[in-house]
């Protein structure tokens, strides 16, 4: 039996952040109060970084047929390959806030979107670094959004 271990770096604050990922997580949590979350009360945004330097960012749009809701990370992705069909990602910030309660971890994407990112990186052709946090607490870095689904699967097994 194999041990499975997810390769990714912890920083106590944006500070400590190398600035393009800090600005790039800046981005994400600007567009928080445009999620649209009326049901759970839980608003994800998402801020990516194109090859050209580009930021794009995105949100949650719940809906009251909840299948039929988009993920912070769906529709970031969508606007980039939209806008800028020609251009890589390179990186993505994904930050969450709760109605709840304050959230001191960060969340990472569900399993969907852990696919698409998979399949993102492929397109890509190289990894995608993947910024995630709370609206308080530590950060987590991952050099490629791969590391989240380690037995992730690529068109070619169709």
């Amino acid at each position: 039996m194999s041990d499975l271990q997810l390769p990714y770096r912890s920083f106590a604050s944006v500070h400590d952040l190398p600035d393009e990922d800090r600005l790039l997580l800046m981005a994400a949590r600007a567009a928080i109060p445009h999620a649209y979350a009326p049901y759970s009360g839980f608003r994800v945004a998402a801020a990516i970084r194109t090859g050209m330097g580009r930021v794009v960012t995105g949100f949650n749009l719940e809906n009251a047929s909840y299948p039929v809701c988009l993920c912070a990370e769906q529709t970031t992705i969508a606007a980039v390959r939209t806008q800028y069909p020609e251009e890589s990602l390179e990186a993505m910030a994904i930050t969450v806030s709760s109605k709840e309660h304050k959230v001191s971890q960060p969340a990472s994407p569900c399993g969907q979107c852990r696919q698409l990112l998979f399949e993102q990186e492929n397109i890509n052709k190289h990894p995608i670094r993947l910024i995630l946090q709370g609206e308080v607490g530590e950060i987590w870095v991952f050099d490629r959004c791969s590391d989240l689904l380690p037995f992730g699967f690529t068109g070619d097994f169709l």
